[in-house]
């Protein structure tokens, strides 16, 4: 991995930008290795007597045997993304399933259905589908298989066939039955450490989150009264003919500045805030996979106390243990393996998100900058031509 130092450092070899560095960094070596392109597009609104719904379009391009073709194109809603995901979890219960987008805007940035709503969403469910192509795991998943390359009607019959409604009570009474017995007796000190580290960045992402929108909803109030503030120079110059000039240049920097924020703040609503809160998401979904291992190793240790107590069907006790004992040590490895390639991604990520926005910080200011300076020069020329032309007789 590279280091902050490394990134900060700078050499002939290395690349001054600290974006183009994190961009070698991330694609150097990965684009050559893919054999699974996913596109989520062409957003569609669909109005039945019963309900309001978007579908969209998504196309899947591969070059691996197991796929019949080379090139699917089909097109799912909301629901589709949702059962995958179930699905997903289902099957793999210790992996970090990526997050899916709420089904609505708890924070009331956009209304629902609205443009913005929409290829926010787009953009969300085009990123869930392509970590999940990235998953050394979970991208050979059947079901995610199914997902991209059945059409409607096949995909409505093959979600038909899932588990029964008496399986599903049966899977909901035995997690509740876990979440109250406890803490887990014999659990690993490793996970102990996830657990810990989970929590405390669950609290602080969640916190950078609140700010983040905070600080987008201030800018976007400066940029709403700023949009007003240049125009009035502009009207005033009408009046004040000694000055007229000079406010119009005043209106003229003003709306440059504006454009600048403009840009900075679609760099906060388009980079800065789709990351932190996915990651926000993803602290749920990892104490979530934290509770179904701690689940996992509470069969185990129930079971183990039940032989202890019972002198007769040791035997019958002794399979079904050594058989929860693999379930317990595949759970372990794959959550293992799991939470370092998480880490990693999410220590990129980050790295890369702050370091684009102060790039973006940066740009803004020297811009601004460079208005106003470039307005204050003119206006030292000015009043120097003005003295010139008083000292003559």
């Amino acid at each position: 991995d590279t280091s902050l130092a490394e990134v900060n450092s700078f050499s002939p070899s290395m690349p001054i930008s600290p974006s183009s560095m994190i961009n070698q960094y991330k694609f150097e070596d990965g684009p050559e290795l893919r054999d699974l392109f996913i596109t989520v597009d062409d957003p569609e609104s669909h109005i039945t007597a019963i309900e309001t719904f978007i579908t969209y379009r998504v196309v899947t391009k591969t070059s691996r045997g197991e796929f019949d073709s080379s090139e699917y194109e089909v097109r799912r809603r909301y629901q589709d993304f949702l059962w995958l995901k179930s699905k997903l979890e289902e099957a793999h219960p210790t992996l970090i399933i990526p997050p899916l987008p709420e089904k609505f805007i708890m924070k009331g940035m956009v209304e629902r259905f609205s443009d913005e709503f929409i290829e926010t969403r787009r953009k969300a469910l085009h990123k869930f589908l392509n970590r999940i192509a990235d998953h050394p795991t979970l991208t050979f998943n059947e079901d995610f298989k199914i997902f991209l390359t059945a059409q409607a009607w096949e995909l409505s019959s093959h979600k038909k066939q899932g588990p029964g409604l008496l399986s599903r009570m049966g899977q909901t009474v035995r997690a509740v039955a876990s979440s109250v017995r406890g803490a887990v007796k014999n659990r690993p000190g490793m996970f102990t450490e996830i657990n810990d580290y989970m929590e405390t960045f669950s609290q602080k992402i969640n916190l950078l989150d609140k700010i983040a929108h905070r600080i987008y909803k201030e800018e976007r109030d400066y940029f709403n009264e700023m949009k007003e503030y240049g125009p009035i120079h502009t009207l005033w110059s009408a009046s004040e003919e000694d000055l007229a000039d000079s406010l119009k240049g005043i209106a003229s920097c003003i709306d440059r500045c504006c454009k600048a924020t403009e840009k900075r703040m679609a760099g906060l609503s388009e980079n800065l805030l789709p990351i932190l809160h996915e990651y926000v998401l993803y602290s749920e979904i990892l104490m979530g996979v934290l509770k179904r291992r701690d689940q996992i190793q509470g069969e185990l240790d129930s079971k183990v106390d039940a032989l202890a107590n019972r002198k007769t069907e040791k035997d019958l006790f002794s399979e079904e243990i050594g058989k929860l004992e693999d379930k317990v040590e595949r759970a372990n490895n794959a959550l293992k393996a799991d939470w370092d390639r998480w880490k990693q991604n999410m220590q990129c990520d980050m790295r890369s998100t702050f370091t684009n926005v102060a790039e973006n910080n940066l740009r803004f200011y020297e811009e601004c900058l460079a208005t106003w300076e470039s307005f204050l020069a003119s206006q030292t020329v000015d009043l120097h031509v003005e003295e010139d032309s008083e000292d003559r007789p």
